[in-house]
């Protein structure tokens, strides 16, 4: 069905005909020709209707409005030097729409326009109100992806170079001594007994450890029934590790590549190692005693 993603076309594509899925960005009347920015989580791509060379679908270009759902046949073109837009990707090209489909139309008015949200002030509580809007932005869906990046990165890391195995634990397990209250949830088998989410799966890693797999690593959810802080929610994603018979000289060393190679991999910023390094006689005289517990992880 689809050929290509939006932000994929380039002037490679130049004389092929594509099939494309997204949601209106923009529309721009110009009396005569009509252009459409298309877009999906890739990018946006430029769509042309023009009576003469493509009159098929010229009455559908006139009927669409911003977040219509559409689907486009055309051929991809290059742009006139003088429309060329370097800013994108896709500047290069446009494509001349000979078949325009509507998939889902919009039949009320937005609460906010999607492509010009991130330049106007939309009040938190509206854009988590109509959140499925919201994410359709360039900044959210952005970072939604560089998350996932982030996260591929450490998996192929720890498990390519660093002979990790990822093990999941446990999400409804006994209360345990930890530093927060935990939630809790009942249970509908055993009337009077509840389960206890994890604050952080620190039995189980201790587990793994005993039973000989020495080095795990999870992308751990974690729940702590606490005041809300200016870096931490009620629940959050981290990096937990777990590692036997290895020096605090190892551990720092893994740690630093770790580093590294997310920084190069993602947004190819070599990061030179050795890291600069604190005593903690330092880092308390320089910073504070501002936590004083340690985090068991690296929060994502």
């Amino acid at each position: 069905m689809r050929t290509h993603y939006c932000g994929q076309v380039r002037a490679a594509h130049i004389g092929e005909t594509v099939t494309l899925y997204g949601w209106v960005d923009r529309r721009r009347d110009h009396g005569y020709v009509i252009f459409v920015d298309l877009r999906d989580r890739s990018g946006t791509v430029q769509i042309v209707s023009d009576p003469e060379r493509t009159p098929r679908s010229h009455q559908q270009a006139g009927d669409l409005r911003n977040e219509y759902v559409i689907k486009i046949v055309g051929r991809v073109t290059k742009r006139p030097d003088e429309s060329l837009n370097p800013k994108i990707p896709t500047g290069e090209i446009e494509i001349y729409a000979d078949e325009i489909e509507i998939l889902n139309a919009v039949r009320k008015q937005l609460p906010f326009q999607v492509s010009a949200a991130d330049s106007e002030t939309v009040r938190e509580e509206l854009r988590l109100k109509y959140r499925y809007l919201d994410l359709r932005r360039e900044r959210m869906s952005k970072n939604l992806q560089l998350r996932h990046q982030v996260i591929k990165s450490i998996r192929r890391y720890l498990e390519d170079q660093e002979g990790f195995i990822e093990v999941e634990t446990p999400i409804l397990t006994r209360s345990t001594p930890e530093g927060a209250r935990d939630y809790l949830v009942p249970s509908r088998v055993n009337p009077g007994e509840w389960y206890a989410l994890p604050q952080s799966p620190q039995l189980f890693k201790q587990m793994l450890m005993v039973s000989g797999f020495d080095r795990y690593y999870q992308i751990a959810r974690c729940f702590r029934d606490e005041d809300l802080r200016a870096d931490r929610q009620l629940e959050f994603t981290q990096l937990d590790m777990e590692m036997s018979f290895m020096s605090q000289a190892e551990i720092i060393h893994l740690n630093e590549g770790l580093v590294h190679h997310i920084f190069k991999t993602i947004k190819g910023i070599d990061i030179p190692t050795p890291l600069p390094q604190l005593t903690y006689a330092e880092a308390i005289d320089r910073y504070g005693a501002t936590n004083p517990t340690p985090a068991m992880g690296w929060s994502l």
